[in-house]
């Protein structure tokens, strides 16, 4: 049976099984306890939306750099003490967290120490993901904050020159298969740019010979080396998709196959026979819908995400600020 397969046929074993630690999640977490906690979020995502249109793929990403380092748990948020998670290298230019902010803010007015901020962030993600145009999905709530914030713990975070073997691993450690890689990879890819600090191994360097990645497509070579020159502005944006870069669809998969990947991690994931075996499946399963199937199996693999390593009960806190511990 294709990988893929098992995505149709066997998601709802997993999402009851469950991937990791779901401890107690669950969606309505707050119904009763705070009833506008999803709506307050909801609210201020917009707003931040308003006045800064590249807010929403930041804040998907700020939902996967904080789960992937001690569980999703808000540790990427702390910024008092020496040596925090937010700090470290593997988190480069990740932001989002005045925003995460200011929904905590408007939550303790509404509903004091009840929402944590580990759940905050989940739900903004899921906002962004629906205000660029994606499916609203239940995000399950009950997370608490964790205790810890340290760089050292991030040391492990996926990298955009990690090998594929790498990349999997890396994932698998965190109980997402390989397809979850690769549909966690084009839904975070297909909305929101990548800075040219990150191409230069790629376009001039590859093996160590002054080289090019060879899978790049050679339509797309010369635009991503005109975007990004050597010695160039390493801080100026590029698409991540550079063929639907405002939508929220499934080109990242269609550009992984035809050499339109614009960053190396996304490339790798046509030179593994399990994620190339996802790859493939997904197109030829999509092709015969009418397009929402990325829309159904992407936030199956955010919900899975969204269950790493979560604190719950009485282990971690409800934090009255995001960015300090009680």
């Amino acid at each position: 049976m294709g990988i893929l397969n098992h995505v149709v046929l066997g998601v709802m074993v997993m999402l009851c099984n469950g991937i990791g630690v779901k401890g107690e999640l669950n969606v309505g977490f707050y119904s009763q306890t705070c009833p506008n906690a999803e709506s307050i979020v909801m609210s201020v995502v917009k707003d931040a939306t308003a006045s800064n249109s590249r807010i929403l793929p930041i804040l998907l990403r700020l939902h996967f750099h904080d789960c992937f380092v001690e569980g999703c748990d808000g540790s990427i948020l702390i910024d008092d003490g020496e040596n925090i998670e937010k700090g470290a290298f593997g988190h480069e230019g990740v932001k989002g967290f005045d925003e995460i902010e200011l929904a905590k803010t408007k939550l303790e007015v509404e509903c004091p120490g009840v929402v944590s901020c580990a759940d905050i962030v989940a739900m903004a993600a899921r906002d962004a993901v629906f205000l660029s145009g994606g499916p609203h999905y239940q995000v399950e709530t009950g997370r608490r904050d964790g205790r810890v914030s340290k760089a050292s713990l991030a040391a492990d975070m996926p990298d955009v020159n990690d090998s594929i073997d790498a990349l999997k691993s890396k994932f698998m450690n965190k109980g997402l298969p390989p397809k979850d890689l690769v549909l966690l990879t084009a839904g975070a890819h297909t909305i929101g740019t990548t800075a040219c600090f990150f191409m230069p191994v790629r376009l001039y360097n590859f093996t160590g010979k002054d080289d090019t990645d060879p899978s790049i497509n050679p339509q797309l070579l010369p635009k991503l080396k005109r975007r990004c020159p050597i010695n160039g502005d390493v801080n100026l944006r590029i698409p991540l998709d550079p063929v639907t870069s405002e939508a929220f669809d499934d080109q990242v998969i269609r550009n992984i196959k035809n050499g339109f990947a614009v960053i190396a991690s996304d490339a790798r994931l046509y030179d593994d026979d399990a994620t190339k075996e996802t790859i493939e499946s997904y197109l030829k399963f999509a092709s015969q819908l009418d397009g929402s199937f990325f829309g159904t199996v992407f936030p199956e693999a955010m919900v899975r995400m969204g269950q790493i390593g979560v604190k719950t009960g009485s282990n971690g806190e409800i934090r009255r600020v995001c960015h300090s511990f009680n």
